[in-house]
Protein backbone atom coordinates (compact mmCIF):
# COMPACT_ATOMS: atom_id res chain seq x y z
CA UNK A 1 0.00 0.00 0.00
CA UNK A 2 1.37 3.41 -0.96
CA UNK A 3 1.64 6.20 1.61
CA UNK A 4 -1.16 8.04 -0.21
CA UNK A 5 -3.44 5.01 -0.09
CA UNK A 6 -2.64 4.42 3.57
CA UNK A 7 -3.46 8.03 4.40
CA UNK A 8 -6.79 7.75 2.58
CA UNK A 9 -7.60 4.51 4.42
CA UNK A 10 -6.77 6.00 7.83
CA UNK A 11 -6.95 9.79 7.37
CA UNK A 12 -6.64 10.73 11.06
CA UNK A 13 -3.74 8.43 11.90
CA UNK A 14 -0.91 10.94 11.56
CA UNK A 15 -2.81 13.96 12.87
CA UNK A 16 -1.32 15.73 15.90
CA UNK A 17 -2.62 15.65 19.46
CA UNK A 18 -2.54 19.03 21.18
CA UNK A 19 -1.90 19.13 24.93
CA UNK A 20 -2.22 21.36 27.96
CA UNK A 21 -1.86 20.84 31.68
CA UNK A 22 0.18 18.20 33.43
CA UNK A 23 2.46 15.80 31.61
CA UNK A 24 0.85 12.38 31.33
CA UNK A 25 3.67 10.82 33.33
CA UNK A 26 2.76 13.02 36.32
CA UNK A 27 -1.00 13.41 35.81
CA UNK A 28 -3.63 11.79 38.00
CA UNK A 29 -6.33 12.03 35.33
CA UNK A 30 -6.98 13.20 31.78
CA UNK A 31 -9.71 14.90 29.77
CA UNK A 32 -9.82 14.16 26.04
CA UNK A 33 -11.49 16.93 23.98
CA UNK A 34 -12.99 16.33 20.52
CA UNK A 35 -13.73 19.32 18.30
CA UNK A 36 -16.65 19.77 15.95
CA UNK A 37 -16.83 19.87 12.16
CA UNK A 38 -14.65 22.65 10.78
CA UNK A 39 -13.05 23.11 14.18
CA UNK A 40 -9.54 23.04 15.55
CA UNK A 41 -8.04 21.09 18.43
CA UNK A 42 -6.81 24.32 20.00
CA UNK A 43 -10.35 25.75 19.98
CA UNK A 44 -11.91 22.88 21.91
CA UNK A 45 -8.83 22.67 24.12
CA UNK A 46 -9.60 26.20 25.32
CA UNK A 47 -12.32 24.57 27.43
CA UNK A 48 -9.50 23.26 29.61
CA UNK A 49 -9.53 26.66 31.27
CA UNK A 50 -13.21 26.25 32.10
CA UNK A 51 -12.71 22.72 33.45
CA UNK A 52 -9.31 23.20 35.06
CA UNK A 53 -8.10 21.05 37.91
CA UNK A 54 -4.46 20.75 38.97
CA UNK A 55 -2.60 17.58 38.02
CA UNK A 56 -4.86 16.82 35.07
CA UNK A 57 -3.68 16.35 31.49
CA UNK A 58 -5.79 17.86 28.70
CA UNK A 59 -5.54 16.35 25.21
CA UNK A 60 -7.24 17.20 21.91
CA UNK A 61 -6.55 15.31 18.67
CA UNK A 62 -6.90 17.25 15.42
CA UNK A 63 -9.13 15.77 12.71
CA UNK A 64 -7.83 15.59 9.14
CA UNK A 65 -9.32 18.43 7.09
CA UNK A 66 -11.05 19.58 10.29
CA UNK A 67 -13.77 16.93 10.10
CA UNK A 68 -14.02 13.52 11.73
CA UNK A 69 -16.29 12.18 8.99
CA UNK A 70 -17.63 13.81 5.82
CA UNK A 71 -21.42 13.53 6.12
CA UNK A 72 -24.02 13.99 8.83
CA UNK A 73 -23.87 11.64 11.81
CA UNK A 74 -27.37 10.62 10.71
CA UNK A 75 -26.16 9.40 7.29
CA UNK A 76 -25.71 5.67 6.60
CA UNK A 77 -22.51 4.67 8.36
CA UNK A 78 -20.90 3.33 5.18
CA UNK A 79 -21.07 6.82 3.64
CA UNK A 80 -18.82 8.11 6.42
CA UNK A 81 -16.18 5.42 5.96
CA UNK A 82 -13.24 5.07 6.23
CA UNK A 83 -13.25 8.38 8.11
CA UNK A 84 -15.48 7.27 10.97
CA UNK A 85 -13.50 4.13 11.76
CA UNK A 86 -10.31 6.17 11.50
CA UNK A 87 -11.72 8.72 13.96
CA UNK A 88 -12.63 6.01 16.46
CA UNK A 89 -9.14 4.52 16.11
CA UNK A 90 -7.62 7.96 16.71
CA UNK A 91 -9.54 8.33 19.96
CA UNK A 92 -8.52 4.80 20.93
CA UNK A 93 -4.89 5.72 20.27
CA UNK A 94 -5.14 8.76 22.54
CA UNK A 95 -6.75 6.66 25.26
CA UNK A 96 -3.91 4.14 24.95
CA UNK A 97 -1.35 6.94 25.33
CA UNK A 98 -3.08 7.92 28.55
CA UNK A 99 -3.38 4.41 29.97
CA UNK A 100 0.19 3.52 28.94
CA UNK A 101 1.28 6.45 31.14
CA UNK A 102 -0.34 4.72 34.10
CA UNK A 103 -3.72 6.51 34.20
CA UNK A 104 -6.63 4.14 34.65
CA UNK A 105 -9.68 4.44 32.39
CA UNK A 106 -11.81 5.46 35.38
CA UNK A 107 -9.73 8.65 35.47
CA UNK A 108 -10.28 9.49 31.78
CA UNK A 109 -13.06 11.89 30.80
CA UNK A 110 -14.31 12.72 27.29
CA UNK A 111 -15.66 16.12 26.27
CA UNK A 112 -16.90 16.91 22.76
CA UNK A 113 -18.96 19.49 20.91
CA UNK A 114 -21.29 18.74 17.99
CA UNK A 115 -19.50 16.28 15.67
CA UNK A 116 -16.96 15.77 18.44
CA UNK A 117 -19.75 15.05 20.92
CA UNK A 118 -21.15 12.43 18.54
CA UNK A 119 -17.70 10.84 18.21
CA UNK A 120 -17.16 10.88 21.98
CA UNK A 121 -20.56 9.29 22.61
CA UNK A 122 -19.97 6.64 19.95
CA UNK A 123 -16.53 5.83 21.36
CA UNK A 124 -17.77 5.42 24.91
CA UNK A 125 -20.64 3.19 23.74
CA UNK A 126 -18.39 1.01 21.59
CA UNK A 127 -15.56 0.81 24.15
CA UNK A 128 -17.61 0.40 27.34
CA UNK A 129 -15.94 0.44 30.74
CA UNK A 130 -15.89 2.76 33.73
CA UNK A 131 -14.70 6.23 32.70
CA UNK A 132 -14.48 9.45 34.69
CA UNK A 133 -17.23 10.85 32.50
CA UNK A 134 -18.69 11.81 29.14
CA UNK A 135 -19.60 15.42 28.38
CA UNK A 136 -21.60 15.61 25.14
CA UNK A 137 -22.34 19.19 24.13
CA UNK A 138 -24.95 18.67 21.37
CA UNK A 139 -24.33 15.14 20.18
CA UNK A 140 -25.51 11.55 20.16
CA UNK A 141 -24.85 8.08 18.85
CA UNK A 142 -23.98 7.76 15.17
CA UNK A 143 -26.30 6.15 12.65
CA UNK A 144 -29.33 6.86 10.44
CA UNK A 145 -32.83 7.36 11.85
CA UNK A 146 -34.58 4.08 12.56
CA UNK A 147 -31.35 2.08 12.84
CA UNK A 148 -30.51 -0.07 15.86
CA UNK A 149 -28.16 2.05 17.94
CA UNK A 150 -27.99 -0.28 20.94
CA UNK A 151 -24.61 -1.49 22.17
CA UNK A 152 -23.61 -4.16 24.64
CA UNK A 153 -21.25 -3.77 27.57
CA UNK A 154 -21.18 -2.18 31.00
CA UNK A 155 -20.38 1.49 31.59
CA UNK A 156 -20.34 0.71 35.32
CA UNK A 157 -21.71 4.00 36.59
CA UNK A 158 -19.85 6.31 34.20
CA UNK A 159 -21.33 9.82 34.59
CA UNK A 160 -22.63 11.24 31.31
CA UNK A 161 -24.02 14.68 30.52
CA UNK A 162 -26.00 15.46 27.36
CA UNK A 163 -26.87 19.09 26.70
CA UNK A 164 -28.57 20.29 23.52
CA UNK A 165 -30.86 22.89 22.05
CA UNK A 166 -34.26 21.98 20.68
CA UNK A 167 -34.55 22.42 17.83
CA UNK A 168 -30.91 22.22 16.78
CA UNK A 169 -29.79 22.74 13.19
CA UNK A 170 -27.60 19.62 13.16
CA UNK A 171 -28.63 17.28 15.99
CA UNK A 172 -32.28 16.34 16.56
CA UNK A 173 -33.09 16.30 20.25
CA UNK A 174 -34.81 12.94 19.77
CA UNK A 175 -31.38 11.44 18.97
CA UNK A 176 -29.85 13.08 22.04
CA UNK A 177 -32.52 11.56 24.28
CA UNK A 178 -32.33 8.19 22.52
CA UNK A 179 -28.56 8.12 23.03
CA UNK A 180 -28.93 9.06 26.69
CA UNK A 181 -31.42 6.24 27.18
CA UNK A 182 -29.11 3.71 25.54
CA UNK A 183 -26.11 4.72 27.65
CA UNK A 184 -28.28 4.64 30.75
CA UNK A 185 -29.30 1.07 29.90
CA UNK A 186 -25.57 0.27 29.64
CA UNK A 187 -25.06 1.43 33.21
CA UNK A 188 -24.12 5.09 32.80
CA UNK A 189 -25.46 7.70 35.23
CA UNK A 190 -26.96 10.14 32.73
CA UNK A 191 -28.06 13.75 33.00
CA UNK A 192 -29.90 15.37 30.06
CA UNK A 193 -30.54 19.10 29.69
CA UNK A 194 -32.83 20.40 26.94
CA UNK A 195 -32.59 24.10 26.05
CA UNK A 196 -35.56 25.25 23.92
CA UNK A 197 -34.52 27.62 21.14
CA UNK A 198 -30.83 27.50 21.99
CA UNK A 199 -28.51 28.08 18.99
CA UNK A 200 -25.71 25.67 18.09
CA UNK A 201 -23.38 26.80 20.88
CA UNK A 202 -22.31 25.80 24.40
CA UNK A 203 -24.25 27.69 27.05
CA UNK A 204 -22.88 28.80 30.44
CA UNK A 205 -25.40 26.47 32.08
CA UNK A 206 -23.86 23.54 30.21
CA UNK A 207 -20.38 24.55 31.32
CA UNK A 208 -21.68 24.64 34.88
CA UNK A 209 -22.85 21.04 34.49
CA UNK A 210 -19.47 20.08 33.06
CA UNK A 211 -17.61 21.76 35.91
CA UNK A 212 -19.74 19.88 38.44
CA UNK A 213 -18.90 16.63 36.68
CA UNK A 214 -15.17 17.37 36.72
CA UNK A 215 -15.36 18.37 40.38
CA UNK A 216 -17.19 15.16 41.23
CA UNK A 217 -14.79 12.99 39.25
CA UNK A 218 -11.51 14.55 40.27
CA UNK A 219 -12.26 16.80 43.24
CA UNK A 220 -9.15 18.54 44.52
CA UNK A 221 -6.68 16.17 42.92
CA UNK A 222 -3.80 18.17 44.38
CA UNK A 223 -4.62 16.47 47.71
CA UNK A 224 -4.24 12.98 46.23
CA UNK A 225 -0.43 12.97 45.92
Amino acid sequence: MTAFAAANADPHHAQPVHRLGEELSNALGAIIFLHGRGGYADDILSLAGELYRPQLAYLAPQAANHTWYPYSFLAPREQNQPWLDSALRKVETVVKQVTDAGIDSQNIMFCGFSQGACLATEFVATHPQRYAGLIAFTGGLIGPPGSDLKHTGDLAGTPAFFGSGDPDSHVPFERVQESANILSAMGAKVTVRRFPGRPHVILPEELDEARRMVQSAFGDVSLQT
